[in-house]
């Protein structure tokens, strides 16, 4: 009679098993043979494993024999399989692989496989095992922005000095302006969600208006004060910091972070703040909405309840604002800012170097 190998468990071993056996980014096979060691080590039996997961019990067996042999790089990567190797491919790959890299298809903007192959008489199958087995994705593009700010890293220390180490007797605020948020109606009722398929709306909608939400958060805290107003004028910008005033603690001061936008340096705006000693207003560099915090909040706003509200009218797109933001105030999480300023500018200044040598630009 066959007896299965014993399972024993270091702690590191069992946590990191854990962590494969629950995460959401875990491929499936391995987060499958995660499961299969951990029960394995409760003393389970290999049929009662493969009737709990829904496997063969010698896919049990296999994955506990080679824990046991080779541990947790055992059934982290597979074995090489048999079968010819591709002996085409491997002739074309670095011709494919230099196409996709550093040519442009003369009509495109970038290159899809069938384009590759027609180029270089190869199948299109062959281009996108090339592109999956090097980590090539020519339809994906993402954007950024180097800011060419002559005064970067004054700013930045400013700003990252506030989030890392913030003053005695004073609130941190990052504010903004979301401008021109549309209330729009869909011209047909969506249908919900339903197991199988995805919840539908139509592509086309109705304008019903637009407001500017006005909005602040206390670092500290995670609180918003905000407020919607119909233009986002400099007369506006001053009406917020009003609101600010009144609903911050009159004996802080108020340490302001904003972007560089004119309102926010009109000459009437710089004689409120005269007027009002305790504000003190931090800039953040050009191109980098990305150090002011509250972005994050508008992303989340507009991703959870804008993006696929249906709004009848400007009222009831404010009343969608106003709710989101007080929900947000009954349980608000403090923002931890984790990246300092020198390894930010140290990011920047590669992306700097990689830009002034990209031979196409």
């Amino acid at each position: 009679m066959r007896i299965a190998p014993r399972v024993e468990l270091s702690e590191e071993q069992r946590d990191t098993l854990t962590r494969w056996s629950r995460g959401r980014s875990t491929p499936y096979r391995l987060m499958q043979r995660a499961r299969i060691v951990l029960l394995a080590a409760r003393g389970i039996q290999n049929k009662d494993i493969a009737k709990t997961l829904g496997v063969m019990e010698r896919t049990v067996g296999r994955w506990r024999t080679r824990f046991v042999e080779s541990g947790l790089a055992g059934i982290e990567k597979d074995l090489p399989r048999g079968g010819r190797k591709p002996t085409k491919r491997l002739e074309r790959e670095q011709e494919i692989i230099r196409k996709t890299t550093q040519e442009r298809p003369e009509n495109a903007t970038h290159w899809s496989s069938r384009l590759v192959a027609a180029e270089l008489s190869v199948s299109p199958s062959m281009v996108l095992r090339v592109w999956r087995a090097n980590g090539l994705k020519p339809h994906l593009v993402k954007t950024f922005k180097v800011s060419n700010d002559p005064h970067f890293e004054e700013k930045l220390l400013d700003v990252v000095g506030l989030y890392l180490n913030p003053p005695e007797h004073a609130v941190v605020l990052s504010a903004d302006e979301k401008s021109q948020i549309q209330a729009l109606d869909r011209t047909q009722p969506g249908l919900p969600i339903k197991k199988g398929r995805c919840g539908t709306m139509t592509h086309d909608y109705k304008r019903n208006g637009t407001t500017t939400l006005f909005a602040a958060i206390d670092m500290a805290e995670g609180h918003v004060i905000s407020t919607c107003m119909e233009r986002h004028r400099h007369q506006e910008w001053i009406k917020f910091l009003n609101l600010l005033n009144r609903q911050t603690p009159s004996h802080l001061a108020v340490h302001l972070i904003v972007d560089n936008y004119a309102t926010h340096k009109h000459p009437k705006v710089k004689s409120w703040l005269k007027r009002h000693r305790r504000f003190h207003v931090h800039f953040t560099p050009t191109s980098s909405s990305w150090l002011n915090v509250i972005e994050g909040f508008f992303k989340q706003l507009s991703q959870r309840r804008l993006t696929r509200g249906v709004f009848r009218n400007v009222a009831e797109l404010k009343q969608a604002i106003a709710d989101f933001i007080e929900a947000h105030n009954r349980d608000p999480k403090p923002f931890v800012w984790t990246a300092t300023a020198e390894h930010i500018i140290q990011k920047v200044g590669r992306a700097r170097l990689a830009l002034n040598n990209d031979p196409s630009g």
